[in-house]
């Protein structure tokens, strides 16, 4: 095989769709990334975008017509870093967040599974600051 690296399609965005104002979902994931909203949008618009920063995809809010009927397929998983998970899901919550399983284990490890305010699942691993127990050596 030749070298098709040129070839290959780059991902622009990753697209949430929301049935609210996508500029509302965008001011969550605004605050809980910080990654700051377009200038141009605003309040009422049927999109939104965060972009990122480091030159990652976007972040895309459509507004559309039909409701979150099944678990996301696709999902976040969030390392915090300055903050341990329990920190991080905290500050998610008061940003609008809500809860929907702790799979932390006893040793410290696993994630806290969290929706955003339309209903899209995201993940909360331990953090940098969060302590790993390993077991002792025998």
């Amino acid at each position: 095989m030749g070298d098709t690296h040129g070839l290959n399609p780059t991902i622009r965005s990753l697209t949430f769709d929301c049935t609210g104002d996508p500029y509302d979902l965008g001011l969550f994931w605004s605050e809980l990334l910080g990654r700051p909203l377009d200038d141009d949008d605003k309040p009422g618009d049927p999109e939104a975008l965060l972009r990122d920063p480091s030159g990652g995809p976007n972040l895309l809010f459509v507004r559309v017509e039909e409701g979150k009927t099944a678990k996301n397929r696709v999902h976040f998983d969030l390392q915090p870093h300055g903050r341990t998970r329990a920190e991080e899901v905290t500050r998610a919550l008061g940003l609008g967040a809500r809860q929907v399983a702790d799979h932390t284990r006893p040793d410290g490890r696993g994630w806290v599974t969290l929706a955003d305010p339309e209903g899209n699942e995201f993940c909360v691993e331990r953090g940098d600051l969060d302590r790993v127990t390993e077991p002792a050596p025998e």
